[in-house]
Formats: C-alpha cells, sequence, structure tokens
C-alpha cells in the first residue's frame, strides 16, 4: 500500500512528528511505501472559494498543493493526517490542505481512501481531543475515507513527554497493521 503522511507541525522534532516517525517505521516494517509531505514547510494557500475548479478540476492556484500534494494524494492508497492540537482544532496550515480537497471532491470520493488520525496535545482533559476526532470523522464520511485507526496523544506538550507515553507504541502497532 502506498501511504502518505501529511504533517502539519512547526516544530520538526516535536511531538506530533515523534508519533508519526513511529507510525512510518511499523508501516514500513509491514512493507508499505510511505512518503511524507510537511505542510508547514510549503506554500499552502487557502481555497478563495472562486469556484473555478467546479470541484473536480484544475485550481486556479499555482501553489505546492496544485503542483505537488494533489498529485501525492491521488497516487496513495492512505492519508495520514499528523497534527499538533491548537485550541482544541487542526493546524490552520492542516486545514488549508482540506479545504482544498474541492478542487477534486468528486475525483477523490470516488477513490475511496483509507485515513488515519495522528494528533498530540500539551493537555490531556477529556475534551481536549473532541472537535479534533470529530472533523476527522466528518471529513471520512464525507469523503468517503475509510477510517482504520486514530492515536490521541494527550499530555504530549514536550517531546521527552511524549517519549514517555504509550502513543509512541500505538502508532507504531496502527502503522504495522494497517491493511
Amino acid at each position: 500500500m502506498r501511504i502518505l503522511v501529511i504533517k502539519s507541525s512547526g516544530n520538526k522534532n516535536g511531538s506530533s512528528n515523534m508519533i508519526a516517525d513511529e507510525f512510518i517505521r511499523g508501516a514500513t516494517e509491514s512493507g508499505h511505501a510511505v512518503t511524507e509531505f510537511d505542510v508547514m514547510r510549503k506554500d499552502i494557500r487557502p481555497c478563495l472559494g472562486c469556484n473555478h475548479c467546479g470541484m473536480d478540476g484544475d485550481c486556479v492556484q499555482q501553489d505546492d498543493f496544485e503542483n505537488d500534494l494533489k498529485w501525492q494524494i491521488r497516487e496513495a492508497d492512505m492519508l495520514v493526517f499528523v497534527m499538533p492540537v491548537y485550541y482544541y482544532n487542526w493546524p490552520a496550515q492542516l486545514k488549508n490542505v482540506v479545504d482544498r480537497f474541492y478542487s477534486f471532491t468528486m475525483e477523490l470520493t470516488r477513490m475511496h481512501k483509507k485515513a488515519a488520525l495522528l494528533a498530540v496535545a500539551w493537555d490531556d482533559t477529556k475534551t481536549v481531543f473532541t472537535i479534533t476526532q470529530a472533523y476527522f470523522q466528518t471529513i471520512c464520511d464525507y469523503m468517503e475515507f475509510e477510517n482504520v485507526g486514530i492515536v490521541l496523544g494527550g499530555g504530549c506538550g514536550t517531546p521527552e513527554l511524549t517519549s514517555k507515553s504509550p502513543y509512541m507504541q500505538e502508532a507504531y502497532e496502527l502503522g504495522r497493521n494497517v491493511k
């Protein structure tokens, strides 16, 4: 399987990327081909809502989404959304990616991709992931993605805390067992 891991942390060595690396290690050990795309280090502009694409065509914006990521998404069998949770929600840069799905919504929904969510937060209260998880499931339902797993790492505010957490192993196991 071809897996595209879409990272969205401003901290290259931060907790969400640590969790992602464990997922990647597990998936690679199981024979999957894994590609990473770091949205924080790319030019991904927000959707303009101009409807030039008609939900199934080229976007008027010529940025790293249209010229690179869109093609990687097409080629992947599975998308893994990786994020630190900011104020109970997805980082804006990753939300831009999902908003840009608009330009090929019809095509993308016909592909029936698999998807996973890897999210971390400093906070470890019950509600910290409520919106994050609900949004992910809503996107899966709307885009006809199969949700194959979620790792929610509460209390992962620093790499040291994350390295000692059970979420590293959970991410590894998710990657290892994805089919």
